[in-house]
């Protein structure tokens, strides 16, 4: 059965089957002798017949369709997810369908009224780092006070540091969805994005910003294949079967999903990490790459995470032949959190400057969706979907984000369309990419579908429909943050692909002549060391630490013991302890000249630096040279080369140009080749300059708030000048005397 657009529309032809402005067919890619992107056994795990399909964009559609499905379960409920909260209303505005509307609660009295029907509810067995984001006790309140038929298990069954990511719910194996959804709190949200919106709150009524994420539905023998991969996952998470597959005639088709297409092959893909018995299974990854490599015209791209290396380098790939497809990846302005700001969001930026280095024909563009509506100092649109669309020839939707962890290490989920020639299945895959951009640039559908006809490309349709100042998808270039980017690890450690084997890397950090005794806890020791410097250091630049230890608390405990004998040793303490917390020095210089004046700051913050430094130096070169510089990582490593090239001056530049918090250049130097002599005569000299106009600069703003005149607002403008000429020689007299840069390899992409 055709999907049919009404005539009334006038809506342009949704794909072309004439020459493009590169004289290739929008549909080459259909024709029946092309290989296939979907292959059961490689890049899906089978192919089943859907007797429905319909899309579901935004949590406003998702949500309800998931509740009118359940509501029409008579057999069995299967919910997987990374996460899940009792609280959550499905329907903020009302579901008034006669049950309650808190999620656990809906699904309690599903169960405790139908004696046939059984609920399985299994969510990941999350890391702690996690706690503050999700409901306490859900065991409790989705096992323990429900019904006996409805089970909530937690699955660990994955390797360290993998998680559960699926997003899939079956109900009576006749209608899945599959998506980037998570019952869970702060993930409702219309198309429209409004702000405000009442309906918009999480489960405390506190409001959350706009979010984007879409969902698919299925009926038919899909449906009963996903059934089937909830049931295995249940059983490897639990130990325990689940309820045999039912058979029914009952329809629990949602109301309010509109099919889109009938009667058609889906592809269902799969991630799953190596864990005991079970084979690696990385199908995900396989299909990405070949539709990436399929690609004629353009490549769509909507996802929460662009970290990918595996990714990154198929787009690369792409970018170095001469017919080269748009590339369009819309993703959201800052990642949620400081944490993924300071991880993913470097690793995006890292990604991103590669390819654009790569990029000949403005052929590759990162967007971000612009609510005017929205500051952007304080947020952004949530783009959490995960879609890939090829031409108008494949789709692939789900779980799996554009991250290495998607790609090998987190169990996911897609499901695919691929056209083959069919131009209902073209159709349908073309009106979703218009609708999304439509969504967007605040336009219709119709608007979208007109102008990529009309400018041939991708990236000029988008530009013809981009308003200034409305609603719009803006082109953007993450800001890499030098001192963040130096003290952030590689992506294999914040975005590995394979489980990390611990033996592995302890024949990495010790040579097999040498004694391996007491190794793992000294390994362990270090890594703790090294992820707790950086972790300490961004939470100073992005969390309320900066708020909490701020200028005034430690003042006030400067004046403290201002008047105390000990007032030296206790500075000297103070400096060493905030080394070891990562406490930025100017900040403490500052507080020091305030609260003991020029003369006395420069001094005790010349020695309390000088001693913290040694401190933090010393523990990097105990801790080995050797071990700091393998697991710190390359670009560690390269400031390790750089400190180690030129000793004295190598210090001298990286106290007057500091490329990475105070403490962590302190062990790095430890590990380098840097002797005490150049450490310490480096530190001194190097600090001295900034010491000394930082007091001075800090006590004149006391004296002209003390006592205002036109005298002492003239010295402290004539002081902020100094410093300014200064820095300004510093830099370009030690910029002059860098060693030159000796190459290394490669390792970007492209």
């Amino acid at each position: 059965m055709l999907y049919l657009i009404p005539a009334a529309l006038a809506i342009p032809p949704l794909y072309d089957d004439r020459p493009s402005a590169g004289g290739t067919p929008r549909l080459a890619r259909n024709i029946a002798h092309d290989p296939p992107i979907l292959e059961a056994g490689r890049t899906c795990w089978r192919i089943d017949r859907a007797h429905q399909l319909a899309f579901l964009v935004d949590g406003a559609e998702y949500f309800r369709a998931v509740r009118e499905a359940l509501l029409r379960a008579r057999r069995s409920i299967f919910i997987l997810g990374w996460d899940i909260d009792s609280r959550m209303l499905l329907v903020p505005d009302g579901a008034r369908d006669g049950y309650p509307e808190p999620l656990g609660e809906f699904l309690n009295a599903l169960v405790a009224e139908r004696a046939a029907l059984r609920a399985y509810v299994l969510t990941w067995d999350f890391a702690m780092l996690y706690a503050l984001e999700r409901e306490w006790l859900p065991v409790y309140k989705l096992d323990w006070k429900t019904h006996r038929r409805l089970s909530f298990r937690l699955d660990g069954a994955h390797p360290v540091g993998a998680s559960h990511h699926q997003k899939v719910i079956v109900i009576d194996d006749a209608v899945a969805f599959v998506s980037g959804f998570d019952l869970t709190r702060n993930r409702w949200d219309t198309s429209q994005h409004a702000c405000p919106n009442a309906l918009r709150c999480d489960t405390a009524g506190t409001p959350y910003g706009p979010f984007h994420d879409i969902g698919v539905v299925v009926s038919g023998p899909c449906a009963s294949s996903l059934g089937a991969l909830a049931r295995t996952r249940w059983l490897h998470a639990t130990d325990t079967p689940a309820s045999a597959r039912t058979q029914t005639r009952y329809d629990p088709w949602p109301a309010s999903a509109q099919p889109v297409l009938f009667d058609v092959d889906v592809g269902i893909s799969r991630t799953q990490p190596p864990f005991g018995p079970a084979p690696r299974v990385d199908e995900v990854r396989q299909l990405h790459l070949r539709a990436i490599a399929a690609a004629r015209h353009d490549i769509f791209a909507e996802n929460q995470y662009f970290t990918s290396r595996a990714i990154a380098d198929a787009f690369a790939a792409r970018l170095a032949e001469r017919d080269t497809p748009d590339i369009a990846v819309v993703s959201p302005l800052m990642q949620s959190g400081w944490l993924e700001m300071s991880t993913m969001g470097v690793l995006r930026a890292r990604i991103h400057r590669d390819l654009r280095a790569a990029d000949r024909d403005d052929r590759y563009r990162l967007y971000c969706p612009h609510l005017p509506w929205l500051e952007r100092s304080s947020g952004c649109l949530n783009v959490h979907s995960k879609v890939l669309c090829i031409d108008d020839a494949f789709l692939t939707l789900g779980s799996a984000n554009l991250s290495d962890r998607s790609m090998g290490l987190d169990t996911e989920c897609n499901l695919s369309l691929e056209a083959r020639g069919d131009p209902r299945i073209a159709a349908a895959i073309a009106r979703l990419r218009h609708r999304l951009l439509a969504e967007h640039l605040d336009c219709t559908p119709e608007d979208v579908a007109r102008a990529q006809l009309e400018r041939g490309r991708l990236h000029a349709a988008i530009d013809a429909l981009r308003r200034p100042g409305a609603r719009s998808l803006d082109p953007f270039d993450p800001v890499l943050d030098p001192a963040v980017d130096v003290v952030t690890p590689d992506h294999r450690v914040l975005d590995p692909e394979k489980p990390l084997d611990p033996d592995l890397i302890v024949e990495d950090l010790v040579p097999e002549h040498r004694e391996r005794k007491g190794i793992r806890a000294r390994l362990g020791a270090l890594v703790m060391l090294v992820i707790g410097l950086v972790a300490i250091a961004l939470a100073w630049r992005y969390t309320a630490l900066r708020d909490w230890l701020n200028f005034d608390r430690l003042v006030d405990f400067g004046e403290s013991v201002q008047s105390s004998p000990l007032a030296p040793v206790a500075v000297l303490v103070g400096y060493v302890a905030a080394g070891l917390l990562v406490i930025p020095l100017t900040l403490l210089i500052a507080v020091t000249a305030f609260v003991f004046g020029p003369v006395s700051a420069v001094v005790y913050s010349l020695a309390g630096a000088t001693l913290s430094a040694a401190v933090t130096y010393a523990i990097g070169r105990k801790l080995g040279r050797e071990a700091v510089r393998k697991v710190a990582g390359r670009r560690l490593n390269e400031l390790s080369r750089r400190l180690a090239r030129r000793g004295l001056l190598a210090v001298l530049l990286v106290r007057v140009l500091p490329v990475a918090p105070f403490s962590v250049i302190n062990v790095v130097a430890g590990a380098s080749h840097i002797g005490w002599r150049d450490f310490l005569l480096g530190t001194v000299l190097g600090l001295l300059p900034g010491t000394v106009l930082t007091s001075v600069f800090v006590d004149r703003i006391v004296d002209a708030a003390r006592h205002p005149g036109p005298a002492t607002f003239a010295l402290l403008l004539g002081v902020a000048v100094l410093i300014g000429i200064v820095a300004w020689v510093s830099q370009r007299w030690l910029r002059r005397r860098e060693p030159p840069q000796q190459p290394t390899p490669d390792l970007h992409v492209g």
